[in-house]
This record gives structure tokens, C-alpha cells and sequence, in this order.
């Protein structure tokens, strides 16, 4: 990887890092509902608008099934679950759990028989379980009963990431995705997710009326995790390509725990940083190639 590239990465894992700060500062306020549909629709906007100016066509009509089904389910459902979850744990611990992701990518092609579970990839998936025991262990310590519903939503949507691969694999065979490019899914996928999360705006309102520090983070939220990051991630596998884009994967709790330290006051037990050991490392054995 080049120097340039090598930034872009380390900027990316900073700003995934960040967002769940920018979680943690929002979703007290504006619920989970809200707090996600903010962040979809602002970024898919801005992420539209760029490309608008990039001459990038997005076929937001033409390929609206793609976009609401890849959008509702690998970006509405977790953004909500994850939404949920910062209202109850602190943002180093989601941060850390989100490192399962490419883990629950290797069971669901597994399930769906595009992936033979190797041995190596066996004791990747071990050593993730004991993670998330060692982490759960954490939020059961804490006394906190939501705190252990915060890292089981967190789960969940790791799990919905997870789902990617094989969701776009089987749209692809069918011809859904033909004549969509990956910037142009970041801005699709978004805004489809936007109108997924509609019909749940009215039933889970509002916790607070935000301040202007939530709103900014909001929009941070919005703008530099789904909308920045987005278009330094899809040039980063331009460049170096997606196994090596999917680095970010291992760098992103280390920021996380750093701003949620630095900005929140966060500290985690050593059982919760053990635990991230171990999943990194799981995570490090199943996507190895």
C-alpha cells in the first residue's frame, strides 16, 4: 500500500471509530428511530449531491427494489439496532463489538453454502465467540440489564452487516444490481434505508428536544461516517482492493476506545479489552485469505 492509501485507511478507521461517539452523544436524545433515519437521509443527500456533481449515475428509480432491500435490511435494521444500543453502552464497547461483523460474513456464507468453514477459520470463529463472552461478561458485571440488550442489538446488526456478500451475490444473479456502481450503492442504499425507517419515525419519537451539540454530532453522524468515509472506503478498494479496504475492520476499535476515552471519559474494564483481543484476532483468522 502506498503512503496515500495508508492515510486514507487510518482516516477512515478514525471516522468509523468517531461515530460511535457521535452515537452515543445522539441516540439519548432523538431515540433510536430518529437518530438512524438523521444520519441515512442527510448522508444519503450529501453522498447524492456528490455524485451529482461527479456525473455519477445513481438510477435511484431504476434500481429502487435493490436499493430498498439492500438499504432496509444491511443499513436501516443495523443503524437502528446500533442506535438502540448507544443509548445504553458506552461507544469504546460498541466499537469493539463491531469487529464481529466480518465474522458473522463468514457463518452466513457458510449457511447459504458460498464458503467451506477451513479449520483456521474454525478457531477464527472460536476466538470471536470467547470475545464477545468476555465483553458480554463485562455488561452483565455492570449491573445494568439494558447494557446486556445493548450489546445483543449490537450483535444483531453486526449480523446484519454480516449478510452483505450473500444478499448482493443473490441480487446480483438476478440481475439487480446491473448497471449499479459501488459509489452509486452508497447513496441508493442510504436513501432506501431512509424510507424504510419512515413508518417507525411516529411510533418512536424523539426522547428530548436536541441541543445544537446534538445536532452537530448528528450531522457529523451523517455527513463524515455515511458520507466521507463512504468515498474513502469505495477509493480505498479502488485502489488497494476489498480484502485490503477490509482492514479497517481491525483499526477501527483502537480509535474507538481512544475518543470515547478522550471525549466521553470511557473506561473499560480488562476483561472488555481482552475480549477485544481475542475477537480481533478471530476476526484476523477468518479473513485471512
Amino acid at each position: 500500500m502506498k503512503a496515500a492509501d495508508d492515510l486514507r485507511l487510518l482516516l477512515l478507521a478514525a471516522i468509523w471509530g468517531a461515530a460511535f461517539v457521535f452515537l452515543r452523544v445522539a441516540a439519548p436524545v432523538l431515540g433510536p428511530a430518529w437518530t438512524a433515519e438523521s444520519r441515512v437521509l442527510i448522508g444519503g443527500l450529501a453522498l447524492l449531491g456528490w455524485l451529482r456533481l461527479a456525473r455519477i449515475e445513481v438510477g435511484l428509480w431504476r434500481h429502487r427494489r435493490f436499493y430498498l432491500v439492500v438499504g432496509g435490511i444491511i443499513i436501516a435494521l443495523p443503524f437502528g439496532l446500533y442506535s438502540f444500543a448507544a443509548m445504553h453502552a458506552p461507544a469504546s464497547l460498541l466499537s469493539i463489538v463491531n469487529s464481529t461483523s466480518p465474522i458473522f460474513g463468514l457463518l452466513w456464507s457458510a449457511a447459504f453454502r458460498d464458503e467451506r468453514i477451513s479449520w483456521r477459520k474454525a478457531a477464527g470463529l472460536a476466538l470471536g465467540v470467547a470475545g464477545v463472552a468476555l465483553v458480554t461478561r463485562h455488561s452483565q458485571a455492570a449491573g445494568d440489564a439494558l447494557l446486556g440488550w445493548a450489546v445483543g442489538a449490537s450483535l444483531l446488526a453486526c449480523a446484519a452487516y454480516g449478510v452483505t456478500g450473500v444478499l448482493i451475490k443473490r441480487m446480483k444473479e438476478k440481475g439487480d444490481t446491473d448497471g449499479v456502481s459501488p459509489r452509486a450503492m452508497a447513496a441508493g442504499n442510504q436513501l432506501g434505508a431512509a424510507l424504510v425507517l419512515l413508518p417507525v419515525l411516529p411510533v418512536l419519537p424523539p426522547v428530548a428536544t436536541p441541543s445544537w451539540i446534538v445536532i452537530a454530532n448528528v450531522l457529523a453522524l451523517a455527513v463524515l461516517a455515511s458520507g466521507v468515509a463512504f468515498v474513502l472506503y469505495f477509493r480505498l478498494i479502488a485502489e488497494v482492493g476489498a480484502t485490503r479496504a477490509l482492514t479497517v475492520t481491525y483499526l477501527i476499535p483502537l480509535f474507538g476506545v481512544l475518543w470515547g476515552r478522550l471525549f466521553l471519559g470511557e473506561s473499560l474494564p480488562a476483561a472488555a479489552l481482552g475480549g477485544a483481543i481475542l475477537i480481533l484476532a478471530g476476526t484476523w483468522l477468518v479473513t485471512r485469505s
